[in-house]
């Protein structure tokens, strides 16, 4: 028998998290068949503002690897878990090379292979990051992905820390597959994968990324009228930046030539073909091309 796909949303639930990622984890926990009681968490910012992992460590004495590369941050988890000896806070990068992956990371704790949870939110390279390491096998991983990017597109960015773009959801349930992960549930900005084997123990009737992920209030939809313009629905915010996205800046053709070109005039045409090549100057060059060619065939 299978269960409603979104069944773990009704666990949401907040101690320490942010979207309900604290219940989701707790239940998902719950029905595995063994457990060790460890967990890793990067960047893990002072160890207490909208953690994944806290919960875990204060209510079911969860031992713990916290990672954080921001001195200032990892000063304070440091000083806040500094009477807890089965925390493990460490100031470092995780990366995705030989050198900074967290299969080198964690070589120097006492953590399982196997260890329980893991949880990635470093606003950027979190595809990167899980793809890179493959020694350490957590049961369970929940990770970050751009709200925004709707949910059948494949992105993402380049593998550089200089930069925040983020992956799609899609992009993350395709590397869990490749790495023998399956998606459970999907919150706003969080994606829950368990180790395949794990997979059948939710009895989820469909875990496609479409069916599991049901808020979709940070994704802003653009399309064009027949006439050219350009239209915008949905949040119509850069979320993370708190700004409106205003239609009348995104516009591309010049408003005079915003019509339906079964209808420009003789001029209109002559107009729209002059902005062409001022927005791409190649262009004429390539139509010169074919055209010789056509001449010569």
């Amino acid at each position: 028998m299978s269960r409603e796909s979104t069944w773990l949303l009704g666990h949401q639930r907040n101690v320490y998290s942010q979207t309900g990622e604290d219940g989701i984890i707790e239940k998902i926990l719950a029905l595995l068949p063994r457990t060790d009681s460890w967990c890793v968490e990067f960047g893990a910012w002072d160890g207490l503002y909208y953690t994944n992992t806290r919960n875990l460590i204060e209510t079911r004495n969860y031992s713990a690897v916290l990672i954080e590369a921001a001195a200032d941050r990892f000063q304070k988890l440091q000083s806040n878990f500094s009477e807890r000896k089965n925390v493990y806070p460490l100031h470092r990068f995780v990366g995705f090379t030989p050198e900074d992956s967290l299969d080198v990371i964690l070589q120097g704790t006492p953590i399982p292979i196997d260890f329980d949870f893991l949880s990635v939110d470093i606003d950027g390279n979190d595809y990167h990051v899980w793809s890179a390491f493959s020694a350490y096998r957590p049961k369970v991983v929940v990770i970050e992905f751009n709200p925004t990017i709707p949910t059948h597109i494949e992105f993402v960015q380049p593998a550089d820390p200089s930069l925040n773009q983020g992956a799609s959801l899609l992009s993350l349930v395709k590397l869990g597959r490749e790495k023998g992960y399956e998606l459970v549930c999907a919150l706003q900005f969080n994606a829950f994968f368990v180790r395949k084997e794990f997979y059948p123990l939710f009895e989820i009737a469909c875990n496609d990324p479409a069916v599991l992920r049901t808020d979709l209030r940070m994704i802003t939809y653009l399309f064009s009228g027949l006439d050219g313009k350009i239209f915008l629905h949905g949040a119509c915010l850069l979320p993370f930046h708190e700004t409106p996205m205003r239609p009348e800046k995104m516009q591309y053709i010049p408003k005079c030539l915003r019509r339906y070109p079964g209808n420009y005039s003789l001029f209109d045409k002559i107009l729209f073909g002059v902005w062409l090549i001022r927005e791409d100057p190649r262009r004429l060059a390539r139509e010169v091309r074919v055209r010789v060619k056509r001449l010569f065939a």
